[in-house]
């Protein structure tokens, strides 16, 4: 149950605004296939050396369905004492098969003190007055900023009718359709409604000439995502336009291989002692995800390696 000095608490911690590179940070797991803790606060202090602007876990490229409860609540609890003192916003996957797990878990962040939560509908649900209940549910369990992910065909009609419903949705990551277009109709229909986008930030660029409000990327190269947005901001154009390019060389390699290319980023940078993967529908990905593919990655990231900054 809320109370007041839960709703006060909340309000302090949450930044005024969250804008900007919220990478979707990778899962570490040991080769003895357990959640390891320590790269996981590794993580977080190599995402804020970047200079990105928050961190969100765990969503779909965090392998979260992998992921035992207890180890979504102990890696929650790593990465809001990780972030501590340092500049991301924090903000905690609660999706679940039900609305009263999501609940729990968006109570669980709370507590935690994160800046905000983020869900995904239950898998494979369509139904739109079931998905309005499940984010309502949610809404009513925490006073912190929710990020709905919409997937699917979730109209933009939908989604700020929704909004308009759930006083704390006032954020979306939206992959339901042609994002392009979506970011200039919500900022028309539902200006209150902060637009962010995914897709690796393959189309940063004309994203924030719409103006939206920010990306979730993968972590690996979070420092060419912050510069391109930054640069933007200052109104160097030019200059950001030639980020999002740099940034591109390696997406290409992070849409053909996936979560372990992604992971094998962060090896080389240093912050993951390997790539290791759990998702078992991956496995045809990482079969796959041979020394061509990994020597291709580590030159690709030798070339952009001058503008990188951790």
């Amino acid at each position: 149950m809320l109370t007041r000095r839960t709703l006060l608490l909340s309000a302090m911690a949450a930044p005024p605004k969250l804008r900007g590179i919220f990478p979707i940070l990778q899962t570490p797991f040991t080769g003895a296939d357990t959640l390891d803790l320590p790269a996981l606060a590794k993580q977080i202090r190599f995402c804020a050396r970047t200079g990105v602007h928050g961190v969100v876990w765990p969503q779909l490229a965090s392998e979260y369905s992998a992921l035992s409860r207890e180890e979504r609540l102990a890696g929650m609890e790593t990465i809001v004492a990780a972030a501590r003192g340092t500049k991301p916003a924090v903000v905690l996957g609660v999706q679940a098969p039900t609305a009263g797990e999501a609940a729990d878990y968006a109570r669980a962040a709370t507590r935690l003190g994160a800046h905000a939560i983020i869900s995904l509908p239950p898998a494979k649900e369509e139904d739109e007055g079931r998905i309005r209940a499940y984010y309502k549910a949610i809404g009513e369990a925490s006073p912190l900023p929710l990020f709905m992910q919409a997937v699917g065909k979730l109209s933009v009609e939908y989604i700020a009718g929704l909004a308009r419903e759930i006083p704390t949705l006032r954020y979306l990551k939206d992959e339901a359709g042609p994002v392009h277009l979506r970011i200039t109709q919500f900022r028309r229909i539902a200006p209150e409604l902060q637009s962010f986008t995914g897709f690796h930030g393959k189309t940063l660029y004309e994203e924030m000439v719409r103006g939206s409000a920010g990306t979730m990327p993968a972590a690996g190269f979070g420092d060419l995502y912050a510069s391109a947005w930054e640069l933007f901001e200052q109104g160097r154009r030019r200059e950001a336009a030639e980020f999002c390019s740099r940034a591109l060389l390696l997406i290409t390699s992070m849409e053909t291989w996936g979560i372990p290319a992604c992971k094998y980023v962060l090896h080389l940078r240093g912050v993951f002692p390997n790539w290791k993967i759990r998702s078992e529908s991956l496995g045809a990905k990482s079969a796959g995800f041979d020394e061509y593919a990994r020597q291709a990655i580590a030159e690709q990231l030798d070339a952009v390696r001058p503008f990188l900054r951790a």
